[in-house]
């Protein structure tokens, strides 16, 4: 992995685009093991926080994953296709709950507000299972 410090992409952003075209490239596949934040920031001299952070945007766009106490590992394509779709019906509920919300003629800070609401409800009933 090449790191330009004096380039306009922000480091972490240059991680990130570089572990991508690794995976589709196939230098790493579908459930290997990825370096740890800091053998990567060591490996490529750089602050693991900012490793950290182009770890997190893969991370959001399924790209890897995070195991708890394992590391990180390149996501199951399968895997990423169904959050993809997952996330796709997710967003057309949301978007149903907010044309309903707007021909209820209610404000955007109060849509946000329900949401936040039962989003608190639900995290709570998950944390009891």
């Amino acid at each position: 992995m090449i790191i330009d410090p004096k380039s306009n992409t922000p480091i972490y952003q240059q991680i990130a685009e570089q572990m991508r075209d690794a995976i589709r490239a196939g230098v790493h596949r579908p459930g290997e093991a990825l370096p740890s934040l800091r053998a990567l920031a060591v490996e490529i001299r750089v602050n693991p926080n900012t490793v950290q952070r182009a770890y997190e945007e893969l991370e959001r766009e399924g790209v890897i994953e995070s195991r708890r106490g394992l590391g990180v590992f390149v996501a199951d394509r399968k895997s990423q296709a169904a959050r993809g779709q997952a996330e796709r019906r997710i967003a057309a509920m949301f978007q149903e709950g907010i044309t309903a919300g707007f021909a209820a003629d209610l404000p955007p800070p109060r849509l946000r507000e329900l949401f936040e609401s039962v989003l608190g409800t639900s995290l709570v009933k998950a944390r009891r299972r």
